[in-house]
């Protein structure tokens, strides 16, 4: 009764902080200047003495559209346009007395703060001077392009692919961590974050690609590649301590600004094809020449005015295709292993059967065999290589080469509306899609998985001038992403070779012999991956107001944001049609598995969620050449629930054990620690010299990472999802009654024997789980060396806690040995596998059991882990002109954290959970996307 009150309290908190909120903004007419796809032109008006001209009439066109926007300077000469479209502007400044200055050849880009000084030469006001003249190459103020990738960049360096993400490595602080992960998308740590902690935006909307599970992998699609070359004009990434109305996450913000229509027409059309023509051979390859490949890509783009200087219009599409042939190598039972037969040597090697007879033969029939074991080999396809040798002796394993046949095809398309209304409101509105799909045959080739996806993304802003001073800007969004997999046998399965029965299962399941990944020891190999379907789906709604009013020294800025996310999960945990495990060939022909794995009864479950933020900045110039930034972020959630009230949880007793039954509700959570996340942020910006050769930066701010990808962990559970496990039981037995019914299980008690327990292996959240938190901090140098040349010295830090962290919540605690002699190892295992350990030894005692006995091993997020970063760097950035541009850094950084992913597939290189659960200090280390 009190955890549900406590929920009740803190959602109606929330909705009252939500109301107030938005009264406020409301009644402010809505004064803010936030995290949109837009920048600011700001500085000072002087005299040839160098005396501020206060109330000079400073004007920016433009130059693509034709929009306008006029402010007056203030009484210390200094005047500011926020909320600008980034593209090529000239600046006219104009006062009675003074000749008019026209500044040309200026170019904003997103997320910046350009400065532009003017003076003014005493004279008549109808005498102008055009000046033609790059800004500063130094960044004296605090907003950051040093992570800008420009419209040059993407339109004219090479990309394998056409994918502009890998643009990204250019900039500092950001590490490809393809080589750390399981799977082919491309992921990313930016300034020593975890790969989840980075935020994609397209025009202002989250940009989540067609990941609809809200991983930690960029936006890309069924191709793996981020296309939309032609769409992107450029994108910027913020990867430390940015300002108050950048959030959601700690880590890279990455922010994407596509192509808009201008006052003429402009088109493209291309055709890119790559194939096997210049490719070598494989090295490990059989056949000779290079596999089969062809990959087209085509498309064009066209974009131009409706109405001249008011409404223009732009759109793109692109086309991916792809087809090859790459041989794959599977490791399967050898021919005479499928007859039953193993080598003498192979059978000698196991402790029980070391005096066993051959009879003098190289191939022998197993003991204790089980015939009807036999057919299960149809799991893996026939050998058609060599014997598998180890040591120059037969293994029983052998080689099956195969090319099967990889289809890709995938279609993406965007279009721009762009209409200025009037010189007081401009609106923007643009729609892209993105669709796949792809054939991909396992390296065991009896099964092949077939890919589906698909990104909707909308997004619109209106822009409103209530003064010179006063911008406001109210931006709306929506996306959504879905993606589903099946697992088709290319070859048929009887029923009495089936794991798991049911509508909806049309693959077998999978076998594993002696681990659980195909490799080359001979001793492992593995099944294709027969788990289908698998879908899911996550779909967002935002809609932010913020607005930036100017008074005087003081740059104030305020804005609301509200995003609901609905994710459908229905994975391939959910469908896991069986996995039995044996620990050797051997014991497979004799039956003895160490544990089956199954599914059943497995339920979709949808998962909806609310995020908000309110935030308030001042940017104080204090002098010319110092500015000061105080900012105030606050982001709350309601936490994730499930739709229909079927999220299960397991908490845990007074003591700690995790309970037998799991909790059944709409939220897992007893208390919501999401409703109040303060975020302050201190900034500062100096020029030393005031000549704008040189720019010092700090910074300091706290950031969160909102919990909006919670589900995955739940579906996994009793009574709708129980991953059930069935240990050490011959696979004729659990199937002496034919297939495992797929059915939701009756309710468990360990005291009845009517419904007694099966041994679940759960997942689960900490159910009082706090939202991760980051501490950072940074120091930035900048000196210009040329006009065109700059070099920046830099360090950044950071201190994380409430990570969430995968912990094994029913493990055995392990002892010291205190026997002088030794002590017997072994916790729940075989008695064939239990071992001496000396004395002092940290070990689990042979025959211990799991706290709760009921419960198998969980994989339960917890809020438990931390992180810390140092990471220094040197960059050398030259501008482009005569028609060189280069950039060229390097860093010198380190990452220590207890744990490096939520996901084993992001962190390959460690265990998916921690290993010592009494003292966690004792699993910190380098982190795995540490480079």
């Amino acid at each position: 009764m009190v955890n549900v009150n406590c929920r009740k309290r803190g959602l109606t908190r929330l909705t009252t902080t939500l109301i107030g909120i938005v009264g406020v903004i409301t009644l402010a007419g809505g004064l803010v200047f936030g995290q949109n796809f837009s920048a600011t032109i700001s500085g000072f008006v002087r005299d040839s003495t160098g005396a501020v001209i206060p109330g000079t009439t400073v004007t920016a066109k433009h130059t693509e559209t034709g929009l306008t926007r006029s402010v007056q300077t203030s009484e210390e000469g200094s005047y500011a346009m926020p909320a600008l479209p980034v593209g090529d502007y000239e600046v006219t400044a104009e006062k009675p007395g003074f000749k008019a200055q026209v500044r040309q050849g200026i170019t904003l880009v997103v997320a910046q703060e350009l400065v532009v000084n003017l003076t003014l030469d005493v004279g008549n006001l109808a005498e102008k001077i055009t000046v033609t003249e790059e800004t500063q190459i130094v960044n004296t103020t605090l907003s950051s392009v040093s992570g800008l990738i420009n419209q040059q960049q993407v339109k004219d360096l090479p990309l394998n692919g056409r994918s502009y993400n890998d643009l990204l490595l250019l900039n500092t602080n950001v590490n490809d961590n393809r080589s750390n992960t399981g799977a082919r998308a491309v992921s990313y740590s930016i300034g020593g974050k975890r790969l989840e902690a980075n935020r994609w935006t397209i025009n202002g909307m989250d940009y989540i690609g067609t990941n609809s599970q809200g991983t930690a992998n960029a936006p890309v699609g069924i191709s793996d590649q981020l296309l939309g070359v032609e769409a992107v004009r450029e994108y910027n990434v913020l990867s430390h301590t940015y300002g108050a109305e950048y959030g959601k996450r700690s880590g890279g913000q990455i922010t994407v600004v596509t192509t808009s229509g201008t006052n003429l027409w402009h088109g493209s059309a291309f055709e890119y094809l790559r194939n096997n023509k210049f490719d070598s051979r494989p090295f490990f390859a059989s056949s000779e020449g290079a596999p089969p490949f062809k990959r087209n890509q085509f498309g064009g783009s066209l974009g131009g005015p409706i109405r001249r200087d008011k409404m223009f219009i732009f759109g793109t599409y692109e086309a991916f295709r792809e087809r090859r042939n790459d041989e794959t190598t599977a490791i399967v039972p050898s021919a005479q292993a499928r007859l039953g037969l193993l080598p003498c040597n192979v059978i000698k090697a196991d402790t029980r059967y070391r005096d066993f007879n051959c009879g003098g033969s190289a191939y022998v029939g197993v003991p204790e065999p089980q015939p009807r074991i036999l057919p299960f080999f149809r799991y893996w396809p026939a050998q058609n290589g060599p014997e598998l040798l180890q040591n120059g002796l037969p293994t029983g394993a052998a080689y099956n080469y195969s090319t099967p046949w990889r289809p890709v095809n995938e279609d993406f398309g965007l279009s721009r509306f762009d209409y200025t209304v009037s010189t007081q409101d401009t609106f923007s509105t643009s729609f892209s899609a993105d669709r796949g799909f792809r054939a991909d045959p396992q390296a065991n080739p009896v099964i092949i998985q077939k890919q589906g996806s698909g990104l909707y993304t909308l997004s619109a802003q209106e822009t409103h001038i209530f003064s010179p001073t006063l911008v406001n800007t109210a931006n709306f969004g929506w996306s959504r992403a879905w993606a589903d997999q099946t697992a088709d046998p290319l070859v048929p399965f009887p029923d009495s070779l089936i794991f798991l029965s049911g509508p909806g299962r049309k693959a077998p399941g999978a076998l594993i012999i002696g681990g659980g990944t195909a490799t080359a020891q001979a001793s492992t190999f593995t099944s294709a991956n027969g788990q289908n379907p698998f879908n899911s789906s996550r779909q967002n709604f935002m809609a932010s107001n913020d607005l930036r009013m100017t008074k005087g020294r003081h740059g104030l800025s305020m804005g609301v944001w509200f995003q609901t996310i609905e994710q459908g999960l229905f994975s391939s945990n959910q469908n896991n049609a069986g996995t039995l495990t044996y620990p050797t060939l051997l014991d497979m022909l004799q039956d003895h598995p160490s544990q089956m794995q199954a599914y059943p009864g497995a339920t979709p479950l949808t998962f909806r969620m609310l995020e908000a933020a309110w935030y308030f900045q001042d940017e104080i110039k204090l002098r010319p050449n110092l500015t000061v930034r105080l900012g105030l972020r606050d982001e709350m959630t309601n936490m994730m629930k499930e739709v229909n009230g079927r999220a299960a949880n397991y908490t845990f007793d007074q003591n700690g054990v995790i309970r037998t039954q799991a909790d059944v509700s709409k939220s897992v959570f007893l208390v919501n620690n999401a409703k109040a996340l303060l975020q302050p942020r201190v900034g500062v910006a100096w020029d030393p010299t005031g000549t704008g050769r040189w720019a010092v930066r700090a910074g300091f701010g706290i950031h969160n990472d909102l919990l909006d990808n919670l589900g995955n962990r739940l579906n996994q559970n009793p009574p709708f999802n129980a991953r059930l496990v069935i240990p050490n039981t011959p696979l004729l037995t659990i199937l002496k009654d034919g297939p495992i019914p797929d059915t939701t299980p009756a309710p468990c008690n360990p005291e009845s024997s009517l419904t007694p327990c099966p041994l679940y292996a759960p997942g689960g959240l900490d159910p009082k789980m706090y939202t991760p938190t980051t501490q950072e901090w940074s120091l930035e140098v900048e000196r210009g060396i040329t006009q065109d040349l700059a070099l920046e010295l830099s360090y950044s830090g950071y201190q994380s806690y409430h990570i969430p962290t995968a912990m094994d919540t029913n493990a055995i605690r392990p002892v010291r040995c205190e026997n002088p002699s030794g002590c017997l190892a072994g916790g729940i295992l075989a008695a064939s596998q239990w071992n001496m350990v000396p004395q002092g030894t940290e070990y689990i005692p042979a025959g211990a059991t799991r706290p709760n006995r009921f419960v198998g091993s969980t994989s339960t997020w917890m809020s438990v882990g931390t992180a810390s970063y140092h990471g220094g760097t040197v960059s050398l950035t030259k501008r482009a002109r005569s028609g060189l541009t280069f950039k060229t850094s390097y860093t010198f950084s380190k990452v220590l954290d207890i744990a490096s992913g939520l996901l084993s597939g992001g962190h390959q290189n460690e265990a998916g959970s921690i290993l010592h659960l009494v003292d966690l200090r004792r699993n910190k280390g380098v982190a795995s996307y540490n480079q």
